[in-house]
C-alpha cells in the first residue's frame, strides 16, 4: 500500500524515450540557432538568479508592447523550454477562438420505459449521456437531479445508465507523472466526470476527545470519521496523516493530526475512481428524496429518440476562468478532447489538432512539442517568442476581453494571491498572468500595465532543477517591467 511518504514515480510511458531523445536533438538544434539576447537581464533579476544558484541560461524571456515593434526584452527567447501550465493558454485561446466564448457543453438525459408522472415511478432506465462538461460538481448534478425530481420523477425501477463513450479511454494512469494518485489535478478525464471523481477532507480538532473529526464532501459511505490528536508545530501535517491510498480500497488515515492545525482542509482523489460516479449519484438521489431499485451502471444512450432535456453547462468564457485562475490540469484536458473532431474523441487526435491550429497562428516555419492541453508534461516544448507571438495576436482578437479576464491578477485572485501586495509590489494589481509550475520549472506569461501607460506581453520560463528557488527572479521581472517609464521614453 502507498503512503504518501514513500510512493515513488512510475515508469516512463512506452515510447517516452524516443520522444525525449528527438525533443533533446530538436532543443539542440534551436538553442544553435539562437540569437544573441537584445539586452542584458535587469540587474534585479540576476541578482536574484545569483542568490537561488540558477545559470542565467536556465531562463528565456519575452517582453514586448502589445502593439508590436522591437521586444523591451528577448533573453533566450528562441530557446525551447517546457512551458509547464502555461500551455493552458494555448488550450484556452484555442477553444476561445473554436468554440466561441458563448459555447456550452449539453448533457443530455433520456428515460427509457414507462413514466408514470401521477406516481412519479419510471417503470425502466433513466440515461445520462456525458459530453465533456468538467463543470459537472456536486452542485450542479444537484441541480440536474432536482430537474428530474421537478417533473415528477421520485421512483425509478430499472437503472441509472452512465454513457461515457464520447471520449476514448485516457492513455495514463494518475500515477504516472509524478507518483502521486492521489492528487485531485492528476485524475484522467472522462467525458461525464462527475465532481472531477474528487473528495475534500476537512479536519476540526476536538481536545477534549483527544481527536480531530474528519468531514468529507460528498459525504459518501465508507470514508474515516476522526483521526487522534498530536502535540507539536503545524509544518508537515499532511504527511503526519500517513495517507493510506491504494486505488480500489477505502482511504485511511495511519498517523495523527495537530492540534495547532485549527481546522484545514485537504482536497484528495477518490481511491476507488471505477465506482465514484455510482457512489455519487446513488447519494444524492437519495438525498432528493428518490429511489432507485436497480443499479448505477455503465451503459449507452439511444440513438433513434430525442433526449428528455439537455443539462447545459456554464458558458465556455466562465468556465475558462476557473480553468486559468486555478491552473486546473484535468479541466484543460477536458477542454482539448472536446476540440477534437472525431467521437470517440482520442488525446492523440485532439492534441494534433492543437497543433496544427498553433502552427498555423505561429507560422508553417514554426516547430512545437505538445504532449497533452494542461501542461502536466515533461515533453512539451514552446519558446517565449512563440507564446508572446500567440499573446499578441490574442490582444487583438474579438475574444480578448474573455481571455484576459481568465488571467489571474497579479496579487488578488488565483494562483497570484500568496504574497499579495508584499510580494507583488508595483505590480499589485497591474497584471494578468498566468503561472506554470513543475519540479523543475517556474513560469509566468501574460499582460502587464506599465507606468507609462503602455501594455506589454510577458513570457518568462525558468527551467532548472533549482526551479522553484528562482520564483523570485521572475517577480523582480515583473516589477521591472512595470516600471517602464525610462524604456517608454
Amino acid at each position: 500500500m502507498k503512503t504518501l511518504r514513500d510512493s515513488a514515480p512510475s515508469p516512463r510511458r512506452p515510447g517516452a524515450c524516443w520522444l525525449a531523445l528527438l525533443l533533446a536533438l530538436a532543443g539542440a538544434r534551436v538553442g544553435a540557432q539562437a540569437p544573441s539576447p537584445a539586452a542584458p537581464l535587469p540587474p534585479a533579476v540576476q541578482q536574484a538568479l545569483r542568490q537561488a544558484q540558477i545559470p542565467e541560461q536556465a531562463v528565456g524571456i519575452w517582453l514586448q508592447a502589445v502593439e508590436g515593434g522591437p521586444p523591451r526584452l528577448a533573453w533566450q527567447a528562441d530557446k525551447a523550454f517546457n512551458p509547464a501550465s502555461l500551455l493552458k493558454l494555448v488550450t484556452g485561446l484555442a477553444a476561445l477562438e473554436q468554440l466561441g466564448p458563448a459555447w456550452t457543453w449539453q448533457t443530455p438525459v433520456w428515460m427509457q420505459g414507462r413514466f408514470q408522472p401521477e406516481t412519479g415511478r419510471l417503470a425502466g432506465d433513466l440515461v445520462i449521456k456525458g459530453a465533456g462538461d468538467p463543470k459537472l460538481v456536486r452542485e450542479r448534478l444537484w441541480l440536474l437531479l432536482q430537474r428530474l425530481r421537478g417533473l415528477g420523477l421520485r421512483e425509478i425501477e430499472g437503472d441509472i445508465v452512465l454513457d461515457g463513450s464520447a471520449f476514448a479511454p485516457w492513455p495514463s494512469s494518475p500515477a504516472d507523472f509524478d507518483g502521486e494518485p492521489w492528487r485531485p489535478g492528476n485524475a484522467t478525464p472522462e467525458a461525464l466526470l462527475l465532481n472531477h471523481k474528487a473528495l475534500l477532507f476537512g479536519f476540526r480538532p476536538d481536545p477534549a476527545r483527544g481527536v480531530a473529526h474528519i468531514s468529507a464532501d460528498p459525504p459518501l459511505p465508507g470514508l474515516p470519521q476522526s483521526v487522534p490528536l498530536a502535540s507539536g508545530p503545524c509544518n508537515d501535517w499532511r504527511g503526519g496523516l500517513r495517507l493510506l491510498w491504494q486505488e480500489g480500497q477505502p482511504l485511511r488515515f495511519a498517523g495523527s493530526y495537530p492540534t495547532s492545525c485549527g481546522e484545514l482542509n485537504w482536497p484528495l482523489a477518490d481511491p476507488e475512481p471505477a465506482s465514484y460516479n455510482a457512489r455519487l449519484l446513488r447519494a444524492q438521489w437519495q438525498e432528493l428524496g428518490g429511489s432507485l431499485r436497480g443499479q448505477v451502471r455503465a451503459g449507452t444512450a439511444p440513438a433513434d429518440s430525442p433526449p428528455l432535456f439537455s443539462f447545459a453547462s456554464p458558458p465556455l468564457a466562465e468556465v475558462l476562468r476557473d480553468l486559468l485562475k486555478h491552473s486546473a490540469n484535468l479541466g484543460s484536458e477536458m477542454l482539448l478532447l472536446s476540440l477534437a473532431r472525431e467521437r470517440p474523441a482520442t488525446l492523440e487526435g485532439a492534441r494534433e489538432q492543437l497543433r496544427r491550429w498553433l502552427v498555423q497562428r505561429l507560422g508553417e516555419d514554426e516547430e512545437v512539442w505538445l504532449e497533452n492541453g494542461s501542461g502536466l508534461s515533461r515533453q512539451s516544448r514552446l519558446k517565449p517568442r512563440q507564446l508572446g507571438l500567440l499573446l499578441r495576436q490574442a490582444w487583438t482578437s474579438p475574444q480578448m476581453p474573455e481571455f484576459v479576464a481568465a488571467l489571474p491578477i497579479a496579487g488578488q485572485d488565483g494562483t497570484l494571491t500568496r504574497g499579495g501586495a508584499l510580494r507583488y509590489g508595483p505590480a499589485y494589481g497591474r497584471a494578468h498572468l498566468k503561472t506554470g509550475s513543475l519540479r523543475d520549472v517556474t513560469a509566468l506569461a501574460g499582460y502587464v500595465h506599465a507606468d507609462s501607460g503602455r501594455r506589454y506581453v510577458m513570457v518568462a520560463v525558468l527551467q532548472h532543477p533549482r526551479a522553484a528557488a528562482g520564483r523570485p527572479a521572475l517577480d523582480a521581472l515583473l516589477q521591472w517591467a512595470v516600471q517602464d517609464r525610462d524604456a517608454a521614453n
